[in-house]
């Protein structure tokens, strides 16, 4: 797994892709967007000085697999708010995203100087468990402030401080992969 910057249009209109369906959006929160993130908006995102945005890859860089990010990074108070999509279903399950995410935050804190990592998730949302194992912490809650399908939902806030983070030895996701490509094989 490779994290890079965009690069062509082609990175934009994919992620534009994946950040406009349901099964992402309703998970995030892009302001009074009515439009949905469109290429062009994201290729304005990716340029702000407050965020921080990398699309993470197959091993050999060649497909594109997810985005993680920061967003409201403040660089006076080194702190940045997370978020990530796995856009390409295929591969979840793997460790790839949670990989991508314990990558990028260690360039949060090692490159960009950030001293605290902050994020929410919405509540029943599975991915909980990811945070926790990327040592966030949990922190608080906001009622009742997110909207899915018409109905409320509170947001879990967790935050991360440079010294509890921990990056993932990638070698183990792949230890934990290679059975289960050989099980697949098999199969075959």
């Amino acid at each position: 797994m490779m994290l890079r910057p965009f690069g062509p249009a082609e990175d934009f209109e994919l992620a534009a892709a994946w950040l406009q369906r349901k099964e992402n959006y309703q998970w995030l929160d892009f302001g009074s967007c009515p439009q949905g993130v469109t290429p062009t908006l994201l290729r304005i995102m990716v340029q702000r000085q407050t965020n921080f945005i990398q699309m993470y890859t197959s091993d050999a860089g060649d497909t594109p697999m997810g985005i993680v990010a920061l967003y409201n990074i403040d660089r006076n108070m080194r702190s940045g708010t997370f978020w990530a999509v796995a856009g390409d279903k295929s591969f979840r399950g793997r460790g790839y995203a949670h990989t991508a995410a314990s990558r990028l935050l260690t360039l949060a804190f090692r490159d960009l100087g950030l001293h605290v990592v902050n994020t929410w998730i919405v509540d029943r949302n599975p991915s909980v468990r990811s945070l926790e194992r990327l040592n966030f912490r949990f922190i608080g809650r906001q009622r009742q402030c997110h909207i899915i399908d018409g109905r409320p939902y509170d947001r879990l806030l967790f935050d991360l401080l440079a010294t509890e983070h921990r990056e993932l030895d990638e070698e183990r996701w792949h230890r934990m992969e290679r059975p289960h490509r050989e099980t697949v094989c098999e199969e075959l």
